[in-house]
């Protein structure tokens, strides 16, 4: 990964209108050559972003470049495809079943 930021030619990030609804978190613009002439300039199927905002205050678009280790490591998600969000698993103020029915979990409670 590198230290250096790099930004995405063609893509402009503002921060949202002061009237817009709360939840409009940014406003994007695209200058569709020059993004279009970026995009072709780099390899893979994919590419991440980040959405931050600069000690200034102006918001901008930096590539995110991180890789997994290669060869195994945390299994983290992060690169690659999005990730969709998982809805919360729902709660239950009875035991509804035992341990014993969850595949993951041993006879001893084990994981």
């Amino acid at each position: 990964m590198s230290n250096e930021t790099q930004f995405i030619e063609g893509l402009i990030v503002k921060a949202p209108h002061e009237n817009a609804p709360e939840y409009v978190k940014a406003k994007l613009s695209i200058k569709r050559e020059e993004l279009i002439a970026w995009l072709q300039s780099k390899d893979g199927e994919w590419i991440n972003a980040d959405i931050k905002v600069s000690q200034g205050g102006k918001y901008y678009a930096a590539v995110d470049d991180w890789k997994p280790n290669q060869g195994g490591g945390s299994g983290g998600s992060r690169g690659g495809a999005p990730q969709r969000e998982r809805p919360a698993p729902a709660t239950s103020s009875g035991d509804d079943f035992a341990d014993d029915d969850l595949p993951f979990i041993s006879s001893r409670g084990e994981f």
